[in-house]
């Protein structure tokens, strides 16, 4: 039997905002090529992300003019769904990227696995989690974390090229009513219905409001039992 390869375990982002957002497609091409997994739990920038609906909207440049006025820096990805707000500290972004045969099949087990792993991380937090939307919350998809009282958690995402799947999230840890406000401008800016309250995060759900406690957690849930391999995001991605 073949040795299970280790994970490379990325720690740390990059100064530049769009190339720290490019990373993990550099670190998906590195799994296609070697195969072996990597994981990636961390804290983009001030940023709100705006998906591809969102720039093709009438109202992108308004919303983006809003998310400047809060102290957020209007970012352009070229997937995912609508817009996300990072606060530079406290939003954490995770990754987990593995090695496939090809672009079919698997989606669905992926998305289970991972949703598995962060509600198990969550709950070594003290944190109850259940699978679900909150009504007008954002950046709304089909797999999402709440708690039970309905603020958004986590919301998953999933994305397969030849080689390599790429199953992500972003899970808010603290700072929720700031997030909030930053987004109820932008996306009343884009005409897309969102709740303040819909947003959660660990804290308000009782847990630690230290990001570093949270991203040590969510990154063991998602490592396993593999053996891993620690570096900075600088030594295997171009700046």
């Amino acid at each position: 039997m073949e040795p299970i390869p280790s994970t490379l375990v990325v720690r740390g982002r990059l100064a530049d905002a769009l190339a720290d957002g490019a990373a993990t497609a550099q670190l998906r091409d590195r799994v296609a090529e070697t195969g072996q997994p990597v994981v990636r739990v961390w804290a983009p920038a001030r940023i709100v992300a705006f998906g591809r609906r969102d720039t093709r909207s009438d109202g992108y440049d308004a919303a983006a003019a809003a998310a400047r006025e809060h102290g957020f820096e209007p970012v352009e990805r070229s997937v995912g769904g609508r817009a996300v707000a990072y606060d530079g500290e406290t939003t954490l972004a995770f990754a987990r990227v593995t090695p496939v045969d090809g672009v079919r099949g698997g989606l669905d087990e992926r998305y289970d696995a991972l949703t598995r792993d962060v509600r198990g991380a969550l709950a070594a937090l003290g944190v109850d989690a259940v699978d679900g939307e909150p009504a007008e919350s954002f950046c709304p998809g089909q797999h999402s974390l709440r708690t039970p009282n309905g603020g958004k958690l986590a919301g998953l995402a999933q994305r397969v090229t030849q080689g390599a799947a790429i199953t992500s999230g972003v899970l808010t840890v603290a700072n929720h009513d700031e997030l909030a406000a930053v987004l109820e401008d932008v996306y009343r800016a884009l005409d897309v219905p969102f709740d303040p309250a819909s947003v959660g995060s660990v804290a308000r759900a009782g847990g630690p409001s230290d990001p570093d406690v949270v991203r040590e957690d969510l990154e063991d849930a998602l490592v396993g039992d593999r053996e891993r391999e620690v570096v900075d995001v600088t030594a295997v991605v171009d700046a």
